[in-house]
């Protein structure tokens, strides 16, 4: 090797570690930022720890050394979510794409590990601090809307029973991640002990019963690897993630908005009991959004300024939030990650977005400005890398380690 060429590659070398660094600055700050905002404290910065995440990881990207390939599908990533940005007031599209376009150098594993441990680390914290009386409620008396007056649930400093048990299922899920494929009979019995231990605490229903499903695929796919190699799992994940979800909001938004005025579809016994069961979720879908933005006929190509309020089915929030164009390119980049999955046969990581999207149909943990409540978007960003050279055979640039 001359010299010349030798000079390259430590050059790209450099550049290959700044940008790294400059991706696990912003994941940790992003991390303690969502740390902060599960527990009780009052935080009124966030606005411009966002600006200083977002400045580190698209410097990541612009340092980091990218083809022609890359750096089409780069230019187009940012320029259409700054679009969405500047039509809406809402830059989160915007930051989670330099998020993700920013972890090109990092190793998968490890930064789904610093996750894992950097919210474990922060969660406890959380739930000492509440045990010991000096941030947070160990445990609410009140009316949660399903026809008891004074139910006891347990939070631990989280603020609400669904958020501790939604950082229950987040750190489940990390755990199968970078351990469910080697991981022992105790270890899967130690999550059904935490599982059940966070459910009576709890009583977080729809929590309850994505995690159940999640540990519970889990385990068949710990006893049987050889589900891996089966394509029609991944062709029934294409079906379940970008079309009964997105279907799915559709149609509640519709139901929803037929319920309570002259549009929509007229529901019948199953969509109010539906919604009974779930504590008049589907109903806020109606009323909490301003205008009632929410509903079918009122969602834009683009969503606009107004749209800032919060309710929960979280898939129907991406089209009141962003806007139908938005989730339109989302559901390609999740076709992408399956694709992807397909290809490299790994089911762990298509469990684990099966899980999220279940998850997110009733609940809107993921659909958050917070970045560092969604660590599935470090593997979204490592996929779409990933998929762009998939036709290079010899290129091991991307490969798990």
């Amino acid at each position: 090797m001359n010299i010349r060429a030798l000079n390259l590659k430590e050059y790209e070398d450099i550049r290959k570690k700044i940008s790294g660094l400059l991706f696990y600055v912003a994941l940790f700050i992003e991390l303690v930022l969502m740390i902060i905002e599960k527990s009780e404290i009052i935080f009124p910065y966030e606005s411009y720890v966002f600006r200083i995440t977002f400045a580190l990881t698209f410097l990541a990207v612009m340092i980091s050394s990218h083809d022609k390939k890359e750096w089409s599908v780069i230019i187009f990533l940012l320029l259409f979510t700054f679009i969405c940005y500047r039509l809406s007031g809402k830059n989160d599209l915007l930051r989670i794409t330099a998020f993700i376009l920013a972890a090109k150098d990092v190793s998968l594993k490890d930064a789904v590990k610093v996750s894992f441990y950097v919210s474990l680390t922060g969660f406890v914290i959380i739930a000492f601090l509440s045990l010991i009386g000096v941030l947070g409620d160990v445990y609410q008396v009140a009316d949660f809307g399903r026809g008891i007056e004074a139910e006891k649930r347990y939070v631990f400093g989280f603020g609400h029973p669904n958020t501790l048990l939604g950082c229950i299922y987040v750190l489940i899920l990390m755990w199968l991640y970078l351990y469910g494929m080697t991981g022992k009979l105790w270890h899967y019995l130690i999550l059904f002990l935490a599982f059940t231990v966070g459910s009576y605490l709890t009583r977080s229903r729809t929590g309850i019963i994505v995690l159940f499903i999640t540990l519970v695929l889990a385990v068949v796919i710990r006893l049987f690897p050889m589900i891996s190699g089966w394509r029609f799992v991944y062709f029934l994940e294409t079906l379940f993630s970008p079309v009964f979800c997105i279907v799915t909001a559709i149609l509640t938004a519709a139901y929803s908005e037929g319920g309570y005025s002259d549009g929509g579809l007229e529901p019948g016994e199953l969509f109010w009991a539906i919604d009974r069961n779930l504590s008049n979720r589907l109903s806020s879908i109606y009323y909490s959004a301003h205008d009632h933005g929410a509903v079918l006929s009122n969602w834009k190509l683009f969503a606009g300024h107004d749209a800032e309020d919060y309710f929960d089915m979280g898939w129907v929030r991406l089209f009141y939030w962003y806007g139908i164009i938005p989730v339109a390119l989302m559901a390609v980049i999740m076709l992408v990650v399956i694709y992807m999955c397909l290809k490299e046969k790994n089911v762990w990581v298509l469990l684990i977005f099966f899980s999220i999207s279940l998850y997110t149909i009733v609940e809107a943990t993921f659909v958050s400005r917070y970045i560092g409540r969604n660590f599935f978007l470090i593997i979204v960003g490592a996929y779409l890398y990933r998929f762009l050279h998939i036709r290079d055979k010899n290129n091991l640039q991307y490969k798990e380690i």
